[in-house]
C-alpha cells in the first residue's frame, strides 16, 4: 500500500506542476499585473525557501518563518501571504513527504485516512480563503500565528504530552485523527502549518512522534497541490516568491534530510517563537492600521 501512495503522490505531483505551469501562462496572456517585474526569482526568493524548508524537513515548520521574512522586506502582500506559502512550499513538501514515508515506519491505514482528510479539509478551506479581504487574511493569520506560538511554547516546556509507542490508530481514536487532521488541512490555507498542530494532536492520542513524521508531511504533499491549484486560479499569490521557495527549497530539504546530523533544536525552536510571534503582531498591527484609515476615510468622503 505504501507503493501504491507513492506512486499516487507522483501522479498528483506531475499534474500539479502541469497545472501550474498552464497557470503561469494563462497569467501572462490575460493579467499581465500578475507578471509584471519579471517572474525570476532572485536570491532572497530562493534563499528563503532553503532556509525555511531546511528547518521544516527538522519537523520546526516552514510557514511561519516564511512570512515573518515576508513580512521584514515586505516582499509579498498580506492577502497574497497564504497562496505564495502554500504554492511555493509545495514541491519541497513532496520532496519531503518521499523520504519519510519510505525511511519511517507507520500504519498505512492511519497514514492514508489522515492524508485524505487533511486534502478535504484543504480544498474546502482554500475556496474561502481565497475569496478573502485583505484585512481578514491579516486577522486571520495573526490569530493563528499567535495559536501556533502558544502550541510552540508549551512543546519547548513539555507541557504537552509525549506521546506513546503507537504507529497507528483505530476505531474512535482513528476517527478522532481523521476529523483533527481535517481542520488542520483547512488551516493550513490560511497560513499556520500543519506539522506543530498534527505532532501535537497524534501524542495525544497516544502515537510515537516519530510517526507523525510520515502523516505530517504526507498530508502537507498531498493536500498542497489540491488547495494551491484554488490559490492559482484566482490569482491571489506572488508569483516570484513562489518560484523562490520551490527553487530554494528542495535543496533545502535534501540538505537537512541527508547531510546535517546534529543541530541545537531546542534553540533553533525558541528563536521560530521569536519569529512566529513577531510576525503575528506585525500583521494584526497592519489590520489595525487599515481599519483606522478606513474609518477616517469614511467622513471625508461623506463630507464630499
Amino acid at each position: 500500500m505504501k507503493t501504491a501512495l507513492l506512486i499516487a503522490l507522483a501522479i498528483i505531483t506531475a499534474g500539479y506542476v502541469v497545472f501550474w505551469i498552464r497557470g503561469i501562462l494563462a497569467a501572462k496572456r490575460r493579467s499581465p499585473e500578475v507578471v509584471r517585474g519579471g517572474i525570476m526569482p532572485g536570491w532572497r526568493d530562493a534563499g528563503i525557501g532553503c532556509v525555511t524548508n531546511f528547518l521544516d524537513t527538522l519537523g520546526i515548520g516552514s510557514f511561519a518563518t516564511t512570512s515573518a521574512f515576508f513580512k521584514l522586506w515586505g516582499l509579498v502582500k498580506d492577502e497574497q501571504i497564504p497562496g505564495t506559502l502554500n504554492v511555493g512550499h509545495t514541491l519541497p513538501s513532496v520532496t519531503e513527504a518521499f523520504i519519510y514515508i519510505v525511511v519511517v515506519q507507520v500504519d498505512v491505514v492511519t497514514l492514508i485516512l489522515m492524508i485524505a482528510a487533511s486534502m478535504v479539509g484543504a480544498f474546502l478551506g482554500a475556496g474561502v480563503v481565497s475569496r478573502w479581504p485583505r484585512r481578514k487574511i491579516q486577522i486571520g493569520m495573526g490569530g493563528t500565528l499567535l495559536a501556533a506560538a502558544i502550541i510552540m511554547v508549551m512543546t519547548q516546556l513539555q507541557w504537552l504530552p509525549g506521546g506513546g509507542e503507537r504507529i497507528g490508530l483505530s476505531g474512535g481514536l482513528l476517527l478522532a485523527a481523521v476529523v483533527g487532521n481535517a481542520v488542520l488541512g483547512a488551516l493550513m490555507t490560511l497560513g499556520i502549518g500543519l506539522y506543530a498542530p498534527c505532532l501535537m494532536l497524534v501524542s495525544l492520542l497516544g502515537m510515537n512522534p516519530r510517526a507523525a513524521f510520515p502523516i505530517m508531511m504526507g498530508s502537507c504533499a498531498f493536500l498542497m497541490p489540491v488547495g494551491s491549484g484554488r490559490f492559482i486560479n484566482a490569482h491571489r499569490y506572488n508569483l516570484k516568491s513562489a518560484l523562490g521557495l520551490t527553487l530554494g527549497g528542495v535543496p533545502g530539504v535534501l540538505l537537512a534530510a541527508f547531510l546535517v546530523k546534529s543541530l541545537p533544536l531546542t534553540a533553533v525552536r525558541w528563536l521560530v517563537v521569536v519569529v512566529v510571534l513577531y510576525t503575528a503582531a506585525m500583521l494584526l498591527r497592519s489590520a489595525i492600521i487599515e481599519r483606522r484609515s478606513r474609518i477616517t476615510a469614511e467622513p471625508a468622503a461623506a463630507v464630499e
